[in-house]
C-alpha cells in the first residue's frame, strides 16, 4: 500500500529532499513581529500593525548530471512593505522589499561552503534541516536599501546646526 503524500510541512525544520521530491509548495503570510530582525529595522514609535511578509517556498528535484542523483532545489520569494525612517526628514516611510531566488541543497555543509564559491546560485546543506523563516528573513534583510528615503519628503527638511 502506498503512504498518502504528506500535506503539512514545518517551515521552522523544513526535510528539504522530501519537500523537493512532492514537489511541494509553502505560501505563507504572517506578521512582521514573526521576524524579529526584520522587525528591529522599523524605527522606534513607527505603527507596525497591518504590516505582513508574505511568502512562497517551492521544491523540486532536477537531473543530476550523467546519471547522478537528482538535484534538490527551492524556489524563495517574499515580499514585505516595512515603514523605514527617511534619511532627510525621519519620518516613516514605507519600503518594499522583494526577493525571488533559487537554492540549491547539497548534503552537508562542507560540501556547500565548498560548492557555493564556484557557484552562480547559492547552494546550502540538507542538514541541519533549514529554517525557511529564517532564510525568508536573511533574504529580505539583505534587500533592505541602504539609505532610505521618499522621493519628495511630506514635510519641509529643516537644516539647522
Amino acid at each position: 500500500m502506498k503512504a498518502a503524500p504528506k500535506t503539512s510541512w514545518n517551515p521552522d525544520r523544513l526535510d528539504m529532499r522530501a519537500f523537493a521530491q512532492a514537489g511541494a509548495q509553502l505560501a505563507i503570510d504572517e506578521s512582521l513581529a514573526q521576524f524579529g530582525r526584520l522587525q528591529s529595522e522599523v524605527p522606534p514609535g513607527a505603527d507596525e500593525s497591518g504590516w505582513t511578509v508574505s511568502w512562497m517556498a517551492q521544491g523540486e528535484l532536477r537531473p543530476g548530471a550523467r546519471g547522478a542523483e537528482p538535484s534538490v532545489w527551492l524556489h524563495l520569494r517574499a515580499q514585505a512593505q516595512l515603514p523605514l525612517a527617511c534619511q532627510r526628514c525621519l519620518t516613516p516611510v514605507p519600503v518594499m522589499l522583494e526577493v525571488d531566488r533559487w537554492f540549491r541543497f547539497v548534503t552537508d555543509e562542507v560540501t556547500a561552503a565548498a560548492e557555493d564559491e564556484d557557484s552562480e546560485e547559492d547552494v546550502l546543506a540538507l542538514e541541519p534541516r533549514p529554517n525557511v523563516r529564517e532564510l525568508v528573513e536573511d533574504e529580505l534583510l539583505m534587500e533592505l536599501p541602504l539609505v532610505p528615503m521618499h522621493e519628495t519628503c511630506p514635510q519641509p527638511v529643516v537644516m539647522a546646526a
